[in-house]
């Protein structure tokens, strides 16, 4: 159900506490190791030294330059695959980012559902942006269910290192002008109640959560193609629009992430 709002005054300050997730937002992508400065990210061939790879790029960068390692499962074997991450301070997109823009607070969009938890190490298949179809197996460890608008919804939300993140699309992802979306879908931080968004996995009991649409954020793909994102599965796709939190990255000098 929608969390009925009547109350001007509380309106009042859930806008402003969105203004200043809007903020910490863009300190957060703007970084010297923010989505926008990601400029390079190289799966190593089996039998590479990482170790030694990530000591290379390192000895090798330039002062606005960070190297980090990353591992990930491959997507048919399931086995551990080893690469490397260059993040550049002064990489093109941050140099032409200009803001996200973002919808006007909407409380019709804070959205009380409920979790139910499903059995252990359940997964469901999420096709990645860069996989060319394929799909990546990601645990989920409950269905969270609702009803907006007389049409129930049962969501696929996995777990990100012990948070609920939800991927979702809807149909501002297939608009243009002023109602426009990023066109691979939104991310959305699903809220325990009377738990830490993170930091404290909870999945084994049942309870309520709050889906608040009005901090759904680009995900990291929008603002550097070196990203491979997760796409909404069928069950987290709404037909219809959903006109609340952030819409897309904008550039000066119609910048191409693509391009780089």
């Amino acid at each position: 159900m929608t969390v009925p709002s009547t109350d001007a005054p509380a309106d009042d300050a859930a806008a402003a506490s969105l203004q200043i997730w809007h903020d910490t937002r863009r300190r957060a992508v703007t970084g010297a190791t923010g989505n926008l400065a990601l400029i390079e990210t190289r799966w190593l061939p089996a039998g590479t030294d990482p170790d030694a790879e990530v000591a290379h790029a390192r000895a090798d960068a330039p002062a606005t330059v960070t190297v980090t390692r990353l591992t990930r499962s491959n997507a048919e074997t399931g086995e551990p695959e080893r690469g490397l991450r260059r993040w550049d301070a002064a990489s093109p997109a941050l140099s032409a980012f200009d803001s996200i823009s973002a919808f006007a607070y909407d409380p019709n969009w804070v959205i009380e559902a409920q979790f139910t938890p499903t059995r252990a190490g359940h997964t469901v298949p999420f096709e990645h942006i860069r996989d060319n179809g394929g799909s990546r197996e990601l645990v989920v460890p409950g269905d969270i269910t609702f009803t907006h608008d007389g049409v129930d919804y049962s969501l696929s939300a996995f777990d990100d290192d012990g948070a609920l993140l939800l991927v979702f699309a809807d149909a501002t992802n297939r608009q243009s002008g002023e109602t426009s979306t990023y066109s691979s879908g939104r991310f959305l931080f699903v809220q325990r109640v009377g738990l830490p968004a993170t930091g404290t996995p909870n999945f084994g009991e049942s309870g309520p959560v709050i889906l608040d649409f009005n901090r759904a954020f680009v995900p990291p793909c929008g603002f550097s193609a070196q990203y491979n994102c997760p796409l909404a599965p069928a069950q987290n796709r709404f037909a219809g629009p959903i006109e609340a939190g952030e819409r897309q990255v904008v550039f000066t000098g119609d910048l191409d992430i693509y391009t780089l």
